[in-house]
Formats: structure tokens, C-alpha cells, sequence
């Protein structure tokens, strides 16, 4: 069983044609050959940097502080700009302030989710039950900011955003739509950053969402080796650090491991019982008894009849559907089971989110993930009003909150199928004073916080076991959307940043 990570999920849904391939359409098969390489270099020039002033309130504390849209080119060996990165950057005049670089995953989505949902100084209600799409995307001061103890930079990968390459389509799949091309070039676009903005000397962390976490520890190793520049914290949000450890279901337990306590979790928490204490009980049997019977198989009649006994009372599904499954509850099955008798369907980014199943007698489920398509709208809305009029960015390209198109282009290779933990334990290793959060919502089954838990273990001490740790939430994927939960990750990370 392979359970389908962020990107996968990307590539099953509607793609959309790019304009350059309708372009070519319209003028038949010539036209489209002769504007292929031309069209791109002759993109207008975009906007100079600007900046607005403004003002939140964090902590019951007015923060004055400056808003910047602007962008910085890719180049390749020869100089010329093969492409177009535009950023965000909220900064607070003082000395001695650090800076955060943020991204988001996919890979295909920008970085507006951490920007307008988890630490930028403005925040839109998104991604929690009973939030609508056509509600009002109108910002708030976000209490959960982290702005007030650093300056924080949201980068938008080429093809998210209104980044954009300048180079035809088949080039920048070669220059930015794979695992190392993507890491080289984000790597020097936060070098480029400091440097334009004499910042090489602040203390520097990185934060990483999804795939932006299978992102953070390889850029900040290739930043430490290649690039000269150290990081000092590193925060992954719900990070996809290995994307093989779900592989082969029919044998390793180890897939059916990472969800069950995601699964159990959510149970517990539509009855009003979710706690620690629940949850380290969920998390003991999950790596004692439950793998030991997986792995006993049919030479132990009774391990089956136990796993479906004790999988039930987690889960809270039907026995029958539990015992079909033999306790091993494929996710999407799992998503449909769980709210079957409503007519919804849960998320995969938290399955106590939900919508209605515009398919519900279907073999299979034929829509997208609630959360997946309901978060676009508002994010799109308010990033584009925040950068076109509050700040005045005048561009009228289309902005990609989530692309598909660069989502499908991807080389998934032998390369991203590695992970990332390797990286991740070289950077501790290179830095001892590097300090590392792994933060995870307890109910998120498309990065389960499991396959942390079991990442961390593994890894060797390397000096204070505290400096490489898993925390987890109450919520999903983004459990930032929930105000309980972004508070206690707001305290977590400001322990990170006054130790290092």
C-alpha cells in the first residue's frame, strides 16, 4: 500500500492547460514552434520591490512593521535570468533581528499557507470544519504570529505564486521541476535574500510545510556545504520526510503503523477525549502489540481477531468493515467509512474535516479532498487584494496558490523516493548547536505524525536529544487553523529560537 502523499493526490486531480499551450493552440502547430523560446524572454519585466507600512497586534502588543513584495532572478551559468522568484517579506526595524524563510510544498503550492494561516502578521480563517470557500478572505491580525521575535520571508518556488520560469516548459521541468534542481535554486534564492538585504550576519532559521518540510532539512544542508550560510533553527510542519516508508503494505507493517494513531486520534477526538495520555497509549500499542500480530500473519490464528478488536475500539468504525480490512485501514476506504451514514467524506489533511460526497454510491471516491479544493479560494483571494492593492505589486499574471501544472510536470525519481532524513541527520551532525522542531496535528493523514516519531528514534542522540524533537497538536495538516493549537506552536518555536 502506498498511501498518497500531497504531491500524488496533486497529480490524480484536474489540470488546467498553461496559457503558452493554448497560445500555441490557437495559431496552429508553426506558431506555437516559432514563439515557443521567444515568448518567454520577451515576459515583461516584473514590478520594482515595494514596500507598505503596517501595523498588528500580537500578544497584546501593537507591532509596527514593513510589508515587501518583491522578486529576485534565477540565473543560470552564462548570467542569463531563467526565471522570475517572487517573495514576501515582513520586517521590523531593530538590531540583532533574526530572519525566517518560509515555503510551503506540493510541490506546486506557494507559500501563502504559512504566510496567510501560521505565522505572517495577517491571517484568513481557512482550512477548519465548517469553513466556506465564499466566506469573506478578508485579513485579520493573526495572535499566532511569530514577527514579534523574527522577520519572516515567504518565497514562492517557480511556477506558485507569480513566480515564474523564462524558459520554455520542457527547460524548466530540467531547471526547477525536480529534487535537486528545486533545492539548488531555492538555496541560492535565500543567499541572494541576505545578501541583497545585508542580512548574511542575523541568525537564520528555515520553516517548511509538507513538502516544503522534505525541502528544509536538504536546503539546509546544501546552504551549510555548498553556499557557506548556517542555519540556526529549522522548523518542518507536517513535513513528507520519506516517501518510501509507506511502501509495500502486502509486507511491512510499517504503512498501516503511520495511520492508525492518526485514525485513532480523530476518534478520540470526535468523543471529546483526545489527550496526551490517550495518545501515548495509542502510540505504545501501535509500535508494541499491533506490529508484533501484523507480522505473526496466519501463524497465529488469534492475531487478527485481537488486531480487529482492539483496531475497532481506536477507530470507532463498524467491526465488519475492520475485520474485511484485516485492521489495516487504507486511508481513502477509511475517509469514506468514517462518515458514510452523513453522506461526507473526510479530509486526508484531517478527517474530521469534511464535505459532502457528490458521488456517495461510487466504488471509489470521485472528488477531491475537501480541504484541498475548499483552501484555494480564500488563500487566492486575499494574497492577490494584499499584493496588487495594499501594497500596490501591480502584476496581472495569474497567481498559483496550488498548481497542478507543476504538480504533473514533476520528476518524481529515485532521488525524492531517498527522503530527506539523511540530510536532516548530516546537518545536525555538521552544526551542534542547530536546533531542529518537528511539529505535527495528531489527526493529519497525509504526513502522519508517526513517521516522525519513528524518524527521530532512529536517529542518533548527537548531543542533547532535545535538539531534533516531535511535538504534536490537536488538528491536521494545518493544524495552525485551530487557535489552541497555533498558540502551542507559537510557544514551541520561541523555545527553538532563544536557544540558538
Amino acid at each position: 500500500m502506498k498511501t498518497p502523499s500531497l504531491a500524488m493526490l496533486f497529480a490524480a486531480c484536474l489540470l488546467f492547460a498553461s496559457p503558452l499551450a493554448f497560445a500555441a493552440e490557437a495559431g496552429g502547430k508553426d506558431a506555437g514552434k516559432e514563439s515557443k523560446g521567444d515568448d518567454y524572454a520577451k515576459l515583461p519585466a516584473f514590478p520594482a520591490d515595494r514596500t507598505v507600512h503596517q501595523q498588528t497586534t500580537i500578544d497584546g502588543r501593537s507591532l509596527s512593521y514593513d510589508a515587501t513584495v518583491g522578486s529576485l532572478p534565477v540565473l543560470d551559468e552564462k548570467g542569463k535570468t531563467i526565471a522570475d522568484v517572487m517573495f514576501v517579506a515582513y520586517t521590523v526595524p531593530g538590531k540583532d533581528r533574526p530572519v525566517t524563510f518560509a515555503l510551503n510544498g506540493g510541490p506546486g503550492a506557494s507559500s501563502v499557507y504559512l504566510n496567510l494561516g501560521a505565522l505572517g502578521p495577517k491571517r484568513v480563517q481557512f482550512g477548519a470544519e465548517g469553513n466556506s470557500p465564499s466566506d469573506p478572505a478578508t485579513p485579520r491580525d493573526n495572535p499566532g504570529s511569530w514577527l514579534d521575535f523574527t522577520d519572516l520571508v515567504f518565497i514562492d518556488p517557480v511556477g506558485t505564486g507569480f513566480s515564474r520560469a523564462r524558459v520554455p516548459e520542457d527547460e524548466a521541468k530540467k531547471k526547477f521541476y525536480s529534487t535537486g534542481a528545486d533545492i539548488e535554486y531555492l538555496s541560492r534564492i535565500v543567499y541572494d535574500w541576505l545578501v541583497k538585504n545585508d542580512r548574511l550576519l542575523s541568525r537564520k532559521y528555515l520553516v517548511g510545510e509538507s513538502y516544503g518540510g522534505f525541502r528544509g532539512p536538504r536546503i539546509t544542508h546544501f546552504l551549510q556545504t555548498r553556499l557557506g550560510v548556517a542555519m540556526n533553527g529549522l522548523v518542518l510542519v507536517s513535513p513528507y520526510l520519506d516517501p518510501g516508508a509507506d511502501d509495500n503494505g502486502d509486507l511491512s507493517p510499517l504503512p498501516w503503523m503511520l495511520t492508525l494513531p492518526s485514525i485513532a486520534a480523530a476518534n478520540l477526538e470526535r468523543h471529546g477525549k483526545l489527550t496526551d495520555t490517550a495518545m501515548a497509549d495509542v502510540v505504545a500499542y501501535t509500535r508494541g502489540d499491533y506490529v508484533t500480530d501484523l507480522l505473526k500473519g496466519r501463524s497465529d490464528p488469534h492475531a487478527v481477531e485481537r488486531i480487529v478488536k482492539r483496531v475497532t475500539d481506536l477507530s470507532g468504525l463498524d467491526a465488519e468493515f475492520v475485520r474485511r480490512s484485516g485492521g489495516r485501514l487504507e486511508t481513502q476506504a477509511y475517509l469514506r467509512e468514517v462518515f458514510r451514514d452523513e453522506g461526507k467524506l473526510g479530509s486526508r489533511y484531517d478527517s474530521n474535516v469534511t464535505a459532502w460526497d457528490p458521488f456517495p454510491f461510487a466504488p471509489a471516491q470521485r472528488t477531491n479532498d475537501p480541504i484541498l479544493d475548499g483552501i484555494i479560494a480564500p488563500t487566492t483571494t486575499a494574497m492577490v487584494d494584499f499584493i496588487t492593492h495594499t501594497v500596490g505589486w501591480k502584476y496581472s499574471g495569474r497567481y498559483n496558490a496550488l498548481s497542478y501544472e507543476v504538480n504533473k510536470a514533476w520528476e518524481r525519481g529515485d532521488e525524492m523516493d531517498k527522503g530527506s532524513v539523511q540530510q536532516l541527520r548530516q546537518s545536525v551532525a555538521i552544526d551542534s548547536k542547530l536546533q531542529v522542531l518537528i511539529a505535527h496535528g495528531w489527526g493529519d493523514l497525509s504526513c502522519p505524525f508517526m513517521a516522525s516519531v519513528l524518524i527521530v528514534d532512529q536517529m542518533p542522540v548527537m548531543g542533547d536529544p532535545n535538539r531534533v524533537r516531535v511535538a504534536e497538536y490537536p488538528g491536521g495538516h494545518m493544524f495552525y487553523s485551530r487557535g489552541d493549537s497555533q498558540a502551542s506552536l507559537r510557544r514551541d518555536v520561541m523555545k527553538l529560537y532563544a536557544a540558538h
